[in-house]
């Protein structure tokens, strides 16, 4: 779904930046995952992705995404096998969001699949899909910024800003973050 034309819209002054059928559409998800699956306690996980799947989200199998989780929209959400989505966890996906099988996002990471146009003087909404690959980790209170894609392996600390693409089985820290190390696996447990 493609943001509207924000200079006809007048996004940057108040209008929207969205279809009306996009935003009636996320106000019915908001409400149900409100009532259906924000109160329900942790084990709950396969109601959750039950929830999320009739709204259109591909989850693969043993997902656990927490109650507390705030996601924009479930139809742009991808998730492998066995990943896990902690508490409070943003994923702000207005463009495509995709997590690959065995990652982690831990609490209160955030995820964020768009940006503006700043050479356009209406700021013009730009989806940029975030990708991230099998067996990463976005560690807690994390950022990862629009267009980003972490490589299979690789690793965000806590509080890390992330804005350009992560190397496959690489540890990046700070903000902007930064390469601090290649991620060695024990023997036998990759």
């Amino acid at each position: 779904m493609e943001p509207l034309d924000a200079k006809r819209a007048g996004s940057r002054v108040g209008g929207p930046s969205f279809s009306l059928g996009n935003r009636l559409a996320r106000v019915v998800w908001a409400a149900c995952w409100l009532l259906l699956a924000r109160w329900t306690p942790p084990v709950f996980h396969p109601w959750r992705a039950l929830i999320l799947r009739a709204f259109g989200a591909r989850l693969g199998r043993g997902c656990r995404v927490h109650a507390s989780v705030h996601i924009w929209l479930p139809a742009n959400l991808d998730l492998g096998d066995n990943v896990l989505i902690g508490p409070g966890a943003r994923l702000y996906n207005q463009g495509r969001i995709a997590v690959g099988s065995d990652s982690v996002i831990s609490q209160r990471a955030h995820l964020c699949a768009s940006t503006h146009d700043t050479s356009d003087p209406h700021f013009q909404l730009v989806l940029k899909p975030v990708t991230i690959r099998e067996k990463c980790w976005v560690a807690a209170e994390a950022f990862v910024g629009p267009g980003v894609t972490m490589g299979k392996g690789s690793v965000l600390a806590a509080r890390g800003a992330l804005f350009g693409d992560a190397e496959a089985m690489t540890i990046y820290r700070g903000n902007p973050a930064e390469p601090i190390r290649k991620r060695a696996l024990r023997a036998g447990e990759a």
